[in-house]
């Protein structure tokens, strides 16, 4: 069974970031969820048959505690159904948290499941660049391109925490097939981000390739150096690739921060400040923002900390803090590559958090598992951590990359 439940997670990495585009409709819902439900029926029997879960890690005991204080808010919510809903979805996207703890034994399956995440951001790039193909020829005017099914502020977003898990694979598999992979995805993930017109994805893009500098240069500088003068004629190229109108539209960030509107979003945070005020302390209850700031039924905070603030209240918002605490605490327990690497994907959830509102994404729960899982291996089974992420270099030199600080 728990060769089966390994199987089903990998795959559910997978499906992570391209999830939105098969979806199998109700009741079933998407690729990922289908994955983690059936994930979730195996690991529990698996976990009773040993007769005992893991020791949970600090990150698992506050993702509880947010969990369960928003499902506590059903008692004062001013949307029950909403809240009900909002209920079963955090627990289908949180558990991963909890689920991959379980799974997970050895760096060398942490390695796989980042494998697992970069193959599942190319399969995003790849329905990005078909629809960029197909809507090329029939729809001159458009200007923004995603993969079906998604959106383009959240394609753009989920490729960029992919830039930093590529670079440090790159820098640190032993199979030449995942690393070509690896490399490859820099620009051809950029290419994506640039045809989604997403600025916010723009902005969190420019941070992710600077981690991922940073990751190369410190793991082979001289090699490092090619890579990217090869890298920087490919990014060149998309300059003549991506649509003209596209560019124009990301050109206009300095315009959007000057005017202060940032596309309307500034509105919806006046809005959502004002309904605070009104319930600083416990909030509206889960998922009920647009209620609560007298918006549309479809619109979202597009941002997580204003998001949490809202329907959570300020109690919400310390164990929201807590949550990126630990998330913070078990990457500075990793060194060398991988902390370099884990500390540029908290980095570039951050910056895309102030554009979205992540805290429902799978990604976003995926992502701290997985950085949760580095630091437990760091503190459990340091060694193996040096063999398996310190590059292909030479016993004593690869033991001196990986050490860095």
């Amino acid at each position: 069974m728990g060769r089966v439940a390994w199987i089903l997670l990998v795959g559910f990495v997978f499906a992570v970031p391209w999830e939105y585009s098969l979806d199998a409709g109700e009741p079933w819902g998407n690729v990922a969820r289908i994955l983690g439900i059936a994930l979730l029926l195996v690991v529990v029997p698996a976990v009773l048959m040993r007769r005992g879960m893991r020791v949970p890690g600090a990150l698992q005991w506050v993702v509880l505690g947010l969990y369960l204080y928003f499902a506590c808010s059903y008692i004062w919510t001013i949307d029950p159904a909403t809240t009900l809903e909002k209920m079963r979805s955090y627990f289908q996207v949180m558990m991963v948290v909890w689920l991959a703890w379980e799974v997970v034994e050895t760096p060398q399956q942490l390695r796989t499941l980042l494998r697992a995440f970069v193959a599942g951001c190319w399969v995003l790039v790849i329905l990005t660049l078909m629809n960029y193909a197909s809507a090329s020829a029939m729809a001159a005017e458009q200007i923004r391109f995603v993969a079906e099914g998604q959106d383009p502020n959240d394609v753009a977003r989920f490729l960029d925490l992919g830039f930093p898990v590529a670079a440090l694979l790159f820098a640190t598999d032993h199979r030449w097939l995942a690393r070509m992979l690896a490399i490859c995805y820099l620009p051809a993930g950029l290419a994506a981000v640039l045809l989604t017109a997403s600025r916010g994805g723009f902005s969190g893009a420019f941070a992710a390739l600077v981690g991922s500098a940073m990751v190369l240069v410190v793991w082979r500088p001289r090699a490092a150096s090619m890579i990217f003068v090869g890298l920087a004629v490919m990014a060149s190229a998309l300059w003549l690739f991506v649509p003209a109108d596209s560019l124009a539209r990301l050109l206009t960030i300095p315009e959007q921060i000057a005017s202060g509107d940032l596309n309307e979003r500034l509105g919806i945070w006046v809005s959502g400040w004002q309904a605070f005020r009104q319930a600083p302390w416990w909030g509206y209850g889960a998922g009920t923002f647009a209620s609560a700031a007298g918006l549309g039924a479809t619109d979202t905070a597009h941002n997580t900390v204003m998001a949490v603030l809202v329907t959570g209240g300020l109690v919400g918002v310390a164990i929201f803090s807590a949550v990126i605490g630990a998330v913070v605490r078990a990457a500075a327990q990793t060194r060398g590559l991988v902390r370099m690497a884990m500390g540029t994907l908290i980095v570039v959830w951050a910056i895309t958090s102030m554009a979205g509102s992540v805290e429902e994404n799978r990604v976003t729960w995926l992502l701290f598992g997985l950085i949760a899982l580095a630091g437990r291996f760091e503190t459990e089974q340091a060694n193996s951590m040096a063999r398996v992420f310190s590059g292909r270099e030479p016993e004593g030199a690869a033991e001196r990359v990986y050490a860095v600080r």
